[in-house]
């Protein structure tokens, strides 16, 4: 949540235009995923975890009214005030909200009420810009908080339909796609980095949320990172060769999971007659061996590196591996498919837009951290314990919504979302 001066001065107007101008593609893109689902799929909530996709549509809305337009923009009329309390997620000084394992309850409003709502609101936010409201610093900090909020709940959108979608018999598909398998994968092979002390976090120019900040020095030992992805077919190797029902290569509450919950592949694959077959957005596909797994938890990431020999990096090895690898946060994608590619050529690949990738970092503040004041504090910082950090970003992360120092965080037992990993060791 932290910018340079960018915005001010000379440059105002220039960042006021493109920030109005990613907003409203953003707004529109939301759109655009929810349009091949009906009515009935986007009022469905597949687990707790999960939220339907008319709750994510109406959320990220409902964030643009509560904090920009209510107490910014003079005059402005609340499209409904009973949505507070339904699209609410986690905000405690807004007020009291819907429970969410029972999102999935809220047949009202309807999904055309819902997309009323978004005009309403996109209608307002026209409006903030016309009424050079938005040359209020804090009002342009809110609105790229917004678009960046906004563009979260487009990838837990499409992860969230993968889910209902999975439970279904009829194994619908989001579109309609066959998937080639893309060969051999790239030969796994290692980059050496040496150790000391090195720069971490985000360094304040352009977006980022606040547990990116502040940028801190750091110690690093010497390590060696691995060139690409764990693959699928390494994956199938860990699992004929007992990884699953071998105790030893799992930490206690991991086992614990796997023996409660029954794991014995990755999420979403199913045996057939043929084999293993996966559930993707594009609907059930054969399982590329060269591709990158997906859909593990940190469980099953730290067994197979242990079986593997080898260890998850921490999230300062990634960043400063990533750094230093040149890797395009933002690069178009190969196949434009929403799974994940094959890693291609040389040196430190899959950096980012395939799987977001484990680290067994714990997620904690970096030393100096202090949340934000008011409402925008209870994003990040009231969650920093328990859970892990991944780093680099998938398949379904939107484009402009990925970056170096980005810090994704999960409970170690959740692998509904496109997670993976990459190996590490002490050089």
């Amino acid at each position: 949540m932290t910018r340079g001066d960018d915005w001010r001065g000379v440059h105002a107007s220039e960042f006021l235009q493109s920030l109005a101008a990613q907003l409203f593609l953003t707004r529109a893109h939301s759109q655009e995923l929810a349009a091949p689902l009906s009515a009935e799929d986007q009022c469905v909530q597949a687990m707790e975890d999960a939220s339907p996709t008319k709750w994510h549509l109406a959320h990220t809305t409902w964030f643009f009214e509560r904090f920009i337009l209510e107490p910014h923009l003079p005059g402005y009329e609340i499209f409904d005030p009973r949505f507070n309390f339904c699209f609410n997620s986690y905000y405690e000084t807004q007020g009291a909200r819907h429970p969410r394992p029972q999102r999935g309850l809220l047949t009202r409003p309807s999904a055309n009420e819902v997309r009323a709502y978004r005009a309403h609101v996109d209608q307002g936010l026209h409006q903030i810009f016309a009424e050079a409201v938005s040359e209020d610093p804090q009002v342009a900090s809110l609105l790229e908080i917004g678009v960046h909020h906004e563009q979260q709940h487009q990838e837990l959108l499409l992860t969230d339909i993968l889910a209902l979608f999975s439970l279904s018999p009829l194994r619908p598909a989001w579109r309609e796609l066959t998937i080639a398998p893309q060969g051999a994968a790239t030969p796994l092979s290692w980059t050496s980095f040496d150790g000391g002390i090195v720069r971490a976090g985000h360094d304040g120019e352009g977006f980022g949320w606040d547990n990116e900040a502040p940028r801190h020095d750091t110690l690093l030992h010497p390590f060696r990172i691995a060139n690409r992805l764990v693959t699928n077919g390494e994956w199938r190797a860990f699992m004929d060769d007992g990884g699953y029902t071998t105790a030893t290569l799992w930490l206690a509450d991991g086992w614990a999971r796997v023996q409660g919950e029954g794991w014995r592949a990755p999420l979403y694959w199913h045996e057939t007659d043929e084999g293993y077959a996966q559930m993707t957005l594009h609907g059930v596909q054969e399982i590329d061996p060269a591709a990158p797994v997906a859909h593990v938890s940190y469980f099953e990431a730290d067994a197979y590196a242990r079986w593997a020999g080898k260890r998850l990096p921490t999230e300062f090895e990634w960043e400063h591996a990533a750094a230093q690898s040149n890797a395009n946060p933002n690069g178009a994608r190969a196949s434009g498919l929403f799974t994940p590619d094959a890693a291609t050529g040389e040196g430190l690949s899959q950096m980012f837009g395939e799987v977001w990738q484990w680290t067994q970092s714990s997620y904690s503040p970096y030393p100096g951290y202090r949340p934000p004041e008011g409402a925008v504090g209870e994003y990040n910082g009231k969650f920093m314990v328990s859970q892990q950090v991944l780093r680099g970003s998938s398949c379904v992360t939107p484009q402009g919504h990925s970056r170096l120092t980005y810090r994704n965080f999960f409970y170690p037992w959740q692998r509904w979302q496109f997670m993976g990993l990459r190996l590490a060791e002490d050089a």
